[in-house]
């Protein structure tokens, strides 16, 4: 079966304990798994659709552990990198009384060399793309010029054997030296994808525009766009068409990995029907509202991966939601 490659960082979040505390005031910290791609990767496992995902890690216990995690999720990782100097990062998370966070800071001092900065283009895993359906990745690896140089071979790859490039923007100033640099490496990233998933904060930070029809007028060749915007709808361009969605009201535990369950749980959708039934807009909504379902259930938890919901929970989650209405 053709597979689903997520390319970029996997890491450790360390999540405070207490809520709605300063970062000096948390008095304890619990580490999770994480790293945008990674979490799409186990989501999509999860959800029963073949995932390899490329990265790298330090060769250090973080890093073995986190290959081992991958590893039992179902995670295909002979893509991952161990650089032999450099170390696995980990953020500190904390969250505020409605269980959203804030980014405070890594692990290490300023001299600290991380490992998934360091991902080297000469050592992708060609064959993986020879059968790969999708190719997703963010905008973090853009922040430093090795693993940028890594993402340019891995698009060029994704070219050459007709890919798709699906990007979930993922903004985090906090990872980058130089933060302006964004507005000059994103446009270019946005020529080759086809499908781009990002929140409402972040289209009218870079691109200017919040609608996503009026982002599809400024890159035509987007196949589809996805905006989310936390509790609010989810508004989509679809088949030539913009529709929205509402969310599912849940009793949120924590934010951390929701964006990355519904990315994942869309691309599941997608994968298994012709990109062309998109433009139907009864599959393309049952597309977005499998998606935010995925998103709500992930929040019942703590961690980007303890959450994630399989297929059928799910489905039974619709369910009960249809039959309410």
């Amino acid at each position: 079966m053709p597979r689903v490659i997520c390319l970029g960082e996997v890491l450790i979040d360390q999540i405070a304990e207490n809520m709605g505390v300063a970062y000096d005031q948390v008095s304890s910290w619990q580490p999770y798994f994480g790293g945008a791609p990674a979490n799409v990767a186990c989501g999509l496992a999860k959800l029963g659709t073949p995932v390899s995902l490329i990265s790298c890690v330090g060769q250090d216990q973080t890093g073995a552990d986190l290959l081992k995690q991958l590893g039992a999720a179902g995670v295909e990782t002979s893509g991952v990198q161990v650089h032999p100097e450099a170390v696995t990062r980990q953020v500190y998370v904390t969250r505020d009384a409605k269980g959203d966070r804030s980014f405070d800071r890594f692990n290490g001092d300023g001299s600290t060399l991380f490992a998934d900065t360091l991902m080297s283009a000469e050592h992708l895993p060609e064959h993986l793309f020879t059968d790969a359906k999708f190719l997703v990745l963010g905008s973090l690896g853009l922040a430093s010029p090795q693993t940028s140089r890594a993402i340019a071979r891995a698009l060029r790859l994704a070219e050459k054997y007709y890919v798709k490039v699906v990007v979930d923007v993922n903004w985090r100033p906090m990872f980058w030296q130089h933060p302006e640099q964004i507005f000059k490496l994103l446009p270019l990233l946005l020529r080759h994808t086809d499908f781009l998933k990002m929140t409402e904060d972040e289209a009218k930070l870079l691109m200017r525009l919040s609608s996503p029809a009026a982002i599809a007028q400024a890159y035509s060749h987007l196949e589809g766009i996805l905006i989310t915007n936390g509790d609010k709808d989810c508004r989509y361009y679809l088949g030539e068409r913009q529709g929205k969605h509402p969310i599912y009201p849940v009793h949120c535990l924590d934010t951390t990995g929701a964006g990355d369950a519904f990315l994942a749980a869309f691309i599941h959708k997608i994968y298994h029907r012709p990109l062309t039934h998109l433009a139907d807009p009864q599959f393309a909504n049952e597309a977005i509202a499998y998606a935010c379902a995925a998103g709500a259930l992930t929040t019942l938890d703590m961690g980007a991966i303890a959450g994630q919901p399989s297929d059928r929970q799910i489905m039974e989650f619709l369910a009960m939601r249809e039959g309410k209405h």
